[in-house]
């Protein structure tokens, strides 16, 4: 398997270079050269499987004997060790062909888990391999971090910088990230918001000279490896409901796009997916997209879905790489443009290409609420408000009640207490394993939305990705 760069401008990559690397040298962001492609015999085949299995079966395509089978089986099967349910990802059913994909089992109680808890372990395996050492920096708009820390806490081979914005996340959020004591983990509160954080983080990937010397690495969705091992649970869930007989529907909230996309991937590898529904909050960059062929951004509005309060979503470039015929250097022309107007606009024939399999709606907190209530008092469900928001776009848009519509849950009600208990008088309580979190001392350095500031500190705090 070999990648490229939706820019155009990197030479085909193997995987342990895209997993390592994670944003292209020129900016882009890696996919695959081509899509692996199952048949329906081939999908057909998978039914029945244990999730670690499924997972070894969907990824092998992707790592390209990069990473030796065995090898990549011990670490799918020891990611999922930690996950509170043997299923992994429980379906459940909440109304009339209407289901609830749960990907909140892991230790830090979202979907992140799902991808990082193998994204740790792969790279530590390739930096064993090859004797080196790397420096995360992430953005996270609240779920990454934790995730993403959680997969990448004491590893001799990483150290792991983490910028969230300062009073923009909960407060479970924020301390499941800032009470972690391990000294290769730094927590950065940035004085702005989530598009802020992500700006840093690219400004300084593209500063070649940082990226060199301190060997960045990414781990938030702009690296493959994330997006990758998000399509397994795709695939779980239509096979638990009878593809590739059966035709399937997901609805997805989502704000940065990363975990659509991988429901995009499983239509194109062969999964019979009808309908892949995006749901926004009053954030709502991506259906206003959907809408009119334009992606404007406007001011962030803060939610109770905090982590969709984004108007830059960093992986729409690689739904925009195929929808413009896979041509790079349009794609960077667009972006450019894009980040100099603060908006783009594509023609009706690309437009309806996106409209053919994406739909979106857009709810603001009263309606997020209203869903909470709704699904609590008639499902006996409780739901976080970035379920609710997706469960809500599910039922906005869709199109056959005789395909069964999956909506993903991506976050424990637990994580977004104030907002769960507002919708439906029941506080939803932590699970055991973090009973004490507000009880944790908390590490965390506040800077301002300065890249001088940022990059001098983190330049400052790291050793540095030199050999091992």
């Amino acid at each position: 398997m070999q990648y490229i760069s939706t820019r155009g401008e990197t030479p085909a990559s193997n995987f342990d270079d895209v997993l390592l690397s994670g944003l292209a040298p020129d900016g882009g962001l890696f996919v695959p050269e081509n899509w692996p492609q199952l048949s329906a015999e081939e999908v057909a085949a998978l039914q029945g499987l244990p999730y670690p299995e499924l997972a070894l079966r969907v990824l092998k395509p992707f790592v390209g004997g990069t990473v030796p089978d065995a090898a990549l089986a011990g670490i799918i099967d020891g990611a999922y060790e930690h996950f509170d349910t043997p299923e992994i990802a429980p379906l459940k059913q909440i109304g009339d062909n209407e289901w609830l994909l749960e990907l909140f089992h892991g230790p830090t109680l979202a979907f992140k888990d799902m991808a990082l808890q193998v994204l740790g372990p792969l790279f530590d395996h390739v930096l064993k391999t090859r004797g080196e050492k790397v420096t995360i920096i992430g953005a996270t708009s609240g779920d990454t971090g934790s995730a993403a820390i959680e997969a990448c806490r004491d590893r001799d081979a990483i150290e792991i910088f983490m910028l969230h914005p300062k009073g923009r996340v909960t407060e479970v959020q924020r301390l499941q990230m800032t009470t972690v004591p391990s000294a290769n983990v730094y927590n950065i509160a940035i004085e702005g918001t989530f598009d802020d954080c992500q700006d840093l983080v690219k400004a300084m990937f593209n500063d070649q000279a940082m990226r060199d010397r301190l060997r960045l690495s990414a781990v938030n969705s702009i690296n493959w490896a994330r997006i990758m091992s998000q399509v397994v649970y795709y695939f779980w869930a239509g096979l638990k409901l009878g593809a590739p007989e059966t035709h399937l529907s997901f609805a997805v909230p989502t704000g940065n796009f990363g975990n659509v996309f991988a429901g995009y991937e499983a239509r194109a590898m062969g999964l019979p997916i009808d309908q892949l529904v995006i749901g926004s909050n009053s954030n709502d960059i991506l259906t206003r997209f959907l809408e009119t062929g334009t992606m404007e951004m406007t001011g962030v509005t803060p939610t109770i879905s905090p982590s969709m309060d984004i108007q830059v979503s960093s992986n729409f470039e690689r739904l925009l790489f195929d929808l413009v015929g896979r041509d790079g250097h349009k794609v960077a022309s667009i972006l450019d443009g894009f980040r100099d107007k603060g908006k783009y606009s594509v023609n009706a024939k690309t437009l309806g290409t996106a409209q053919a399999i994406f739909y979106g709606a857009r709810f603001d907190d009263d309606e997020t609420k209203a869903i909470i209530k709704d699904v609590y008092d008639n499902a006996d469900e409780l739901i976080d408000p970035h379920t609710a928001v997706g469960i809500a776009a599910a039922r906005a848009q869709r199109r056959d009640r005789s395909v069964p519509m999956i909506a993903l849950a991506t976050a424990h009600p637990a994580k977004f207490p104030d907002a769960v208990e507002a919708a439906t008088g029941v506080r939803p309580q932590l699970p055991d394993h973090l009973a004490d979190l507000f009880e944790r001392e908390e590490r965390c350095t506040v800077l301002p939305n300065n890249f001088e500031a940022v990059s001098t500190f983190i330049s400052e705090q790291a050793r540095g990705g030199a050999k091992a």
